[in-house]
């Protein structure tokens, strides 16, 4: 046995870690590699910070919510705090312009149709907000995987190389330039497979928001069909 196989021997169980497979990793693959951990990073930056965000969001959507059930007209609704920001303020804001635009018409009849479309836009526009961050999951649960796999390709092709170039099909030569290869699919996949179950609950989340959303915006068109109800409008 040649004095290189065995320092390849000697050497091969310290460099068959994680790190010991990364350091002795063509650049390429490195490249991959690194790539593949920002992505796992920004999974982990993403649930943390949208997931903070959605339980408040949905703290006070149920609360603003409660309010606004409970009154019987728009002029019921105090200024209290959960009422002064967010979704709700936008909406009881829209429906209180609209009435006032409205106020001078004699016919009012399309009234309940054009605050039913400021609330219609302003929930869209509210949903858009809330969905945006969550798009880079779905793009890392997609991707990751065939970048990982890139790696995994081109390391398997030099090591291929490397056997052309030694002669040899020695397993103690072959084995950690395959392994450094495949570390990289591994690691696509551990990026690739929280992304895509984070991505999954998220859009369960984001649906059960829609549905407290659109709560909000059929007790605010509540509130405006019965003022003009009492006002003697007709509805549209």
């Amino acid at each position: 046995m040649s004095n290189e196989l065995n320092v390849l021997l000697a050497t091969a169980p310290a460099a068959m870690t994680p790190w010991g497979m990364y350091q002795a990793a063509d650049t390429v693959v490195k490249t991959v590699m690194l790539l593949l951990v920002l992505a796992s990073l920004a999974t982990w930056s993403v649930l943390a910070a949208k997931a903070w965000q959605f339980q408040r969001e949905a703290r006070c959507l149920r609360t603003a919510r409660q309010a606004l059930l409970h009154a019987s007209a728009l002029e019921d609704v105090g200024p209290a705090v959960h009422l002064q920001s967010g979704l709700q303020h936008a909406l009881l804001q829209a429906a209180r312009q609209e009435l006032q635009q409205s106020a001078e018409l004699a016919d009012r009849t399309g009234l309940n149709a054009r605050v039913a479309a400021r609330v219609q836009r302003i929930e869209l526009e509210h949903a858009a907000q809330l969905r945006s961050g969550t798009g880079v999951l779905a793009s890392i649960g997609a991707l990751a995987p065939f970048v990982g796999l890139f790696g995994t390709v081109w390391g398997i092709m030099n090591s291929f190389i490397g056997i052309a170039q030694s002669n040899t099909t020695n397993l103690a030569v072959v084995a950690p330039g395959i392994a450094e290869a495949l570390l990289a699919t591994a690691m696509g996949l551990v990026a690739a497979i929280p992304a895509v179950l984070v991505y999954n609950h998220f859009t369960r989340v984001l649906a059960g928001l829609r549905r407290l959303s659109g709560d909000l915006g059929t007790a605010v068109q509540l509130l405006v069909s019965r003022d003009l109800d009492r006002a003697g409008g007709t509805a549209g």
